[in-house]
Formats: C-alpha cells, structure tokens, sequence
C-alpha cells in the first residue's frame, strides 16, 4: 500500500510589478530574504515592459499582467503592489490623476521610489537613510560614491552582497510606503 504524502497548503500570491530590471533584482531579493522565514506566500516578481517609466502606462500593463495571470490560472493576488519612480510624477496631472484612480479601483499599492530606483537603493546604504537626491543623474552619481561597483540592473545575488534584513529594516525607517508593504506580507522587519 502507498503511502500519500501530505498535500503542501497552497501559498498565497502577492503580485510585485516592476519599472524594470533593477526593480526585479530589488523583488527578488526581497523574495529570497522572506522566503528564508516563512513560506506562506509566493512573491510573484513581474517585469512590466513595455512601460516607458510613465506611470500610468505602467499600472495599466500590471493590471493587463494581474488579469491575465489570474485568468489563466486558479490564483487570486491577496496583495498586489508596484514600484514606481516618483520622478515621473508630475509630467502630465490628467494621467496621474487616471493613474491613482485606476491604482485604486483595481487595489494596487503603490511603492514610490524617491526620486527613482538608484535613490531608493541608496537609503538601504548604512547611514544614507537621510539622503534625498534631487534627480535621477544626481541619485546614481551618489549610490555610485558610496557602492562603487553597483550596476543597474543588479540581480538579486549581487544586490544581497551590500543589502540584508538590517539595511532593508534600516531604510522603512524612512520608505512608509515600503515598510507598510513589508509589513503586510509577513517580511521579518
């Protein structure tokens, strides 16, 4: 007679859109340290291409994503979040406006990075949790200064060489919107 092995509870879906490749490595990495202390839940990193930074072309492709990945399968996003450079905010006040609006119809979180990826990585450095850059060009120059072989684009393998549970903790301090997400999905912070 054959022993059944026990079924493993289904984990829990939480959609993590993405602007881009960094963001990816940041969702993974984010994936992998959580996944180290629970395992209720499944991180599902999604690239959103093509989205050209502008933020409502971007949350409109992740609810085309959300839609058609919940069609295709049995699952349903609990928590459905994305990042978004806050640089980007501002140019067109119609489509931020359909942006926040069509983010909350839907339930999307919105995770802003201040004032785009390379800015809110530098607040996960020790004692840069203070540092707000003015632009894009003076936020890279800065993480550059301080993480001399950051690259855009870093994978999760390389970011986890400068960034831990203690430099993610360190920069909810000052990211609201990313501790309350962190939060919410159980991440050990």
């Amino acid at each position: 007679m054959r022993r059944r092995r026990p079924k493993r509870p289904q984990r829990r879906p939480v959609f993590f859109g993405c602007e881009g490749e960094s963001e990816v490595g940041y969702g993974q990495l984010i994936r992998r340290l959580r996944d180290e202390y629970r395992l209720d839940l499944h991180l599902d990193v999604t690239l959103l291409r093509p989205g050209g930074g502008d933020p409502l072309a971007l949350i409109e492709l992740a609810c085309e994503k959300i839609a058609r990945k919940q069609s295709n399968r049995d699952i349903r996003y609990s928590i459905r979040a994305v990042l978004l450079d806050r640089d980007k905010l501002g140019r067109n006040q119609h489509r931020d406006h359909d942006m926040f609006d069509l983010a909350t119809n839907e339930g999307l979180r919105l995770i802003w990075q201040d004032p785009c990826h390379e800015g809110f990585l530098l607040r996960h450095l020790d004692g840069c949790q203070s540092l707000r850059p003015s632009s894009a060009v003076a936020a890279l120059a800065e993480l550059v200064r301080r993480w001399p072989d950051y690259t855009k684009g870093s994978s999760a393998a390389q970011l986890a060489r400068r960034i831990g549970l203690q430099q993610i903790a360190a920069a909810t301090a000052v990211e609201p919107m990313l501790r309350d997400f962190l939060h919410d999905i159980g991440f050990p912070i």
